[in-house]
């Protein structure tokens, strides 16, 4: 079973690696026990350095279904920001205030290996931004203000 890693865990801070084949047994394997994971946790996305694994692969918690997305690319972002409070499955009890873009474009494979292009805006657009920083080694807390810790959140 999968354990979510926590700050300041090496591996969260390290350049996760491109996926070369997306149909390999180990990534389709990763893909239904990071979804499980996510939704135990309540989280609404999960990134593969979160679970130990350095590759390039998130999963997105949506209402109708759950998103995949290898090797995301953000190919164009808005000018218009705007600040948004977030968490983070690896900085437990910790949130603050990130300023985000908008509306993104991010090209990806889904988990079939075929090449997909999706227009986030609002809330998606936040959480793909956030889960392509884990995939960079960023956490949130290196770009939010007002951070603050909650007991029992």
């Amino acid at each position: 079973m999968l354990k979510i890693l926590t700050n300041p865990h090496p591996l969260l801070r390290q350049r996760a690696k491109i996926v070369a084949d997306p149909l390999d047994a180990k990534i389709q394997t990763l893909i239904p026990q990071m979804v499980e994971l996510m939704k135990k946790n309540d989280g609404a996305g999960l990134a593969a350095p979160q679970v130990g694994q350095s590759v390039r692969l998130i999963v997105i918690g949506l209402k109708d279904n759950d998103l995949v997305l290898i090797n995301p690319k953000i190919s164009r972002k808005s000018f218009l920001k705007e600040w948004g409070e977030e968490g983070c499955l690896s900085v437990p009890h910790t949130f603050g205030e990130v300023k985000r873009c908008k509306k993104i474009t991010v090209k990806y494979l889904d988990e079939r290996g075929r090449q997909k292009k999706l227009i986030g805006q609002g809330l998606l657009a936040r959480v793909i931004q956030h889960e392509v920083d884990h995939l960079n080694g960023i956490l949130f807390i290196d770009k939010a203000k007002n951070l603050k810790k909650v007991s029992n959140p």
